[in-house]
């Protein structure tokens, strides 16, 4: 017995790294897809809005709390009341607001259009960053004007599923699922609801994980401990779910889980797309970076179209496959721009020290100016050492 563990651990040693970070990425990318499936369907068993993410948020920090105790013990900084008030603030936008949007969105929309408009969180980062002056736009090379045009390429298709539904396209009847889940029917499409409000939330669900991510950056270079900022974020805004569904959500029959599904949906809210997601995404941005993890998004999109269509018999509309088209076209300029921005600071390195009489003397300066410039503009996902935010594969 042991000596077949070891051999499949040996197995696993000759695989590539690279390999291995594409077979992560893909198991992700089907993490995520299940949990707006798994999302819809907790939706349309009748759990409450409120209710859901606070369970959610129990469990994710019951998950956190003992890596970012034992891992970053000797790294945390002394917390302070400054501390504190950033990390309610971090809370109060990426916990609560995000996740409350979402559910409001993906409640009057579907899974796959809630997916497809995560895709242009990357370009609202990036116009967030270059409005408070964190990003420098420069429309005078070819990385700035891709960066601008993958932005507005973004907007736009978030716009036309916002205004423009469109024809339904494509509509497959799942007839076994009439006798034995009729529950299920509407999981991928919001008929009868106002589907103009309902990209209005997930708008406002991509804006709050923007600026999440941008107001994160700050925080982290005086708090470095990335593991305990999370905790702390998702404790305040356990926090303050809790006290929105303490004042809301009267009933106390919706704070019960009625059956097992109900149960499935929340523990895989909470182990896999709060838990298990995030140890196998910060493993993949360390390993390959951030653009390498983002240019992985849109398989997220078609996973979720797949799943809903063939599963749950999702309705396609014409506005929403013209608006993810441009979101993803969006998406793959703006990260090409960030890419090239990066490769040209490490080029213009190169070349000052190249000239440079005393190249030796300056070369540890030079890196420290190149790797700086990197840093500044690395915002896809900053929850690891900058160091590390740079590398791509």
């Amino acid at each position: 017995m042991a000596d077949s563990g070891s051999a499949a651990a040996k197995r696993m040693c000759l695989v590539p790294e690279r390999a291995k970070l594409h077979l992560a990425m893909l198991a992700l990318q089907f993490g995520y897809a299940g949990f707006h499936v798994v999302s819809r369907a907790a939706l349309n068993m009748g759990i409450s809005k409120l209710v859901f993410p606070v369970y959610r948020n129990i469990i994710a920090l019951l998950l956190l709390i003992p890596f970012a105790y034992f891992l970053e013990k000797k790294e945390r900084p002394a917390l302070t009341t400054n501390f504190l008030v950033q990390f309610f603030l971090l809370a109060l936008v990426g916990i609560t607001a995000n996740q409350g949007f979402y559910l409001l969105g993906l409640d009057y929309t579907s899974p796959t259009f809630a997916s497809a408009i995560q895709n242009s969180v990357p370009a609202i980062t990036f116009l967030m960053a270059a409005i408070l002056r964190i990003e420098q736009v420069r429309l005078n090379r070819r990385d700035g004007i891709a960066k601008m045009v993958g932005t507005l390429s973004c907007v736009a298709g978030a716009s036309v599923i916002t205004l423009y539904k469109g024809p339904t396209l494509f509509g497959p009847v799942a007839p076994h699922l009439k006798e034995t889940h009729q529950l299920f029917l509407s999981l991928g499409d919001a008929e009868g609801k106002n589907w103009t409000l309902g990209c209005i939330y997930l708008i406002g669900h991509c804006l709050s994980w923007s600026a999440w991510l941008v107001l994160q950056a700050p925080v982290l270079k005086k708090y470095p401990a990335r593991l305990s900022v999370t905790s702390y974020t998702c404790f305040f805004g356990l926090l303050q779910f809790l006290a929105i569904a303490l004042f809301m959500e009267r009933n106390y029959q919706a704070w019960l889980v009625h059956s097992g599904a109900e149960l499935f949906s929340v523990f895989y809210a909470g182990v896999v797309a709060s838990g298990i997601a995030f140890a196998v995404q910060i493993w993949c941005i360390d390993r390959g970076g951030p653009v390498f993890v983002a240019v992985y998004q849109p398989v997220q999109t078609l996973v979720v179209a797949i799943m809903a269509s063939i599963a749950l018999g999702e309705q396609f509309y014409l506005g929403g496959i013209i608006g993810a088209a441009l979101i993803i076209t969006g998406l793959y300029l703006v990260l090409w721009g960030k890419n090239a921005e990066r490769k040209f600071a490490k080029e213009a390195a190169v070349n000052v020290i190249a000239s440079s009489p005393g190249a030796e003397h300056s070369h540890g300066i030079i890196n420290n100016r190149a790797a700086s410039h990197a840093k500044s503009s690395s915002l896809v996902q900053p929850l690891l050492p900058s160091s590390t935010a740079t590398d791509s594969v």
